[in-house]
Order: structure tokens, then sequence, then C-alpha cells
């Protein structure tokens, strides 16, 4: 694993061996889809990216209504320290 995605899952786990909880699926997806809109920027007419980036965007919407739904205060936990709009 590269050492961003390491620092990512360290700062974002609920215990030692947690890498799949929500809060730490929506860091991963920002930091991808960060990067993404990035790239975009320059390459505009890259298609196949554009359309990853929205299957990104909306999977990380999915989590967070999810979370929002199971525990609203975790939800507004991840949204403030990833500094997304609601």
């Amino acid at each position: 694993m590269s050492d961003a995605k390491v620092m990512l899952i360290e700062q974002f786990r609920a215990h030692v061996k947690d890498t799949g909880s929500p809060e730490v699926q929506i860091a991963l997806l920002s930091e991808r889809i960060n990067y993404l809109t990035t790239h975009l920027k320059s390459h505009v007419k890259d298609h196949a990216s554009r359309r990853g980036l929205i299957m990104m965007v909306n999977k990380r919407r999915r989590l967070l209504d999810y979370l929002n739904r199971r525990d609203p205060d975790r939800y507004h936990q991840i949204v403030e320290r990833l500094s997304l709009r609601k």
C-alpha cells in the first residue's frame, strides 16, 4: 500500500485492524476524488476517468447517507474532518 493510503487509514480508523469502516472508505474515496478532479482539469477529454470520478462521488454519497442514518454524530464528524459539503 502507498504511504498516503496507510496514513489515511491510520487517521480515520476506529481500531487497530480497521480498514473497512465507512469513515475509512469515505476518506480514501475523497482522496481519490481530489486527485481525479485535478487530473481532469488538465485532461479535459478524458471521459473514462470522468465516468470513474462520477461513480466514486456517488459511492461516497451513498456511504455518507448510510453513516447519517446509522450514526449522525459520526457523520457530522467525518464531514467536518474532510471539509465536505452536506
